[in-house]
């Protein structure tokens, strides 16, 4: 069984995001997967890990019956799946993406203190943490 979950490793802005400053996914009619993603991660923050967003996301996207998706869950993560540092949080709207001890995730607004910390590779309660960037938009 593959996973996309990290433990304690921040997730940077990729290195060409246009956003200045964090901001959440715009409201659409259906939303986006970077908007669930946002909306998962931002009301729940160190409660879901990694596999637990990227899963519920393709789920309720496929609006998967709940009945169905410790099946479901199984045959989606038995190939390997893009984890958290594809996503449009850190390559465009400027979130950057920490994982704890337990690989529970929560968003970090590009510029804030707490993301200068946690891009040093210290977390808040000041273990280290292993530094990695979101995966470019565009190639070099």
């Amino acid at each position: 069984m593959h996973s996309t979950n990290y433990q304690d490793t921040f997730i940077q802005v990729a290195e060409d995001c246009p956003a200045a400053s964090a901001t959440a996914p715009p409201a659409r009619a259906t939303p986006s997967v970077a908007e669930r993603t946002f909306r998962m991660i931002a009301d729940a923050p160190y409660q879901h890990t990694s596999d637990d967003v990227i899963f519920t996301v393709w789920a309720d996207r496929n609006a998967l019956p709940q009945t169905d998706r410790p099946t479901a869950r199984a045959t989606f993560f038995a190939k390997g799946q893009p984890c958290l540092r594809s996503s449009d949080l850190g390559k465009r709207y400027g979130w950057g993406i920490h994982a704890d001890a337990e690989g529970r995730v929560a968003l970090v607004a590009v510029g804030s203190a707490a993301y200068t910390d946690l891009a040093a590779g210290k977390a808040p309660d000041g273990t280290p943490v292993t530094v990695t960037r979101a995966m470019r938009s565009r190639r070099r």
